[in-house]
């Protein structure tokens, strides 16, 4: 029973942080990003809801693999702090780049986003590999976001 909460608390956690990037993204995608100018690989607005829920869900599942080793055990307690930051600076991103309408400071962030996760894949690796793999198509996805948020700003400058 208390594996199936933490597993619980670990999707709810993720999928908050998710709700409240859709929450600044929402406010933006319909007036201030249309008339962003965008690179031709920038993929459609559709797409972004359904992948986001999908990698979510899948940083949440890595979590709780994670977790329930121990969270007595002071590396899973490290490797957590890490996921955490991450987390954080998911959220981060969407409420500067949409909610401050600022490309070049939501570039600055998801380099630093892009690092957090990198440093999340490594620690989570060292207590369950599937858990760092399943943060994999997470870490693809930024570094594709990360280069779409360059060309938005070397094009709307």
């Amino acid at each position: 029973m208390k594996n199936i909460l933490k597993l619980i608390a670990c999707i709810a956690v993720c999928q908050i942080v998710g709700m409240l990037g859709a929450f600044f993204t929402i406010q933006s995608v319909t007036t201030w990003y249309p008339v962003l100018i965008k690179p031709v690989y920038n993929p459609p607005n559709w797409i972004f809801a359904p992948v986001w829920t999908v990698l979510y869900l899948m940083m949440a599942l890595s979590a709780y693999l994670v977790w329930k080793k121990g969270f007595g055990i002071q590396a899973v307690r490290g490797a957590l702090l890490v996921f955490l930051l991450q987390l954080l600076l998911n959220g981060l991103w969407s409420a500067v780049f949409f909610g401050l309408r600022s490309v070049e400071g939501g570039l600055i962030v998801i380099i630093f986003l892009l690092s957090s996760i990198i440093w999340t894949i490594l620690r989570f690796r060292a207590i369950s590999k599937p858990a760092a793999a399943l943060l994999i198509p997470y870490v693809g996805w930024v570094c594709f976001a990360a280069f779409l948020n360059a060309a938005i700003v070397s094009l709307n400058k």
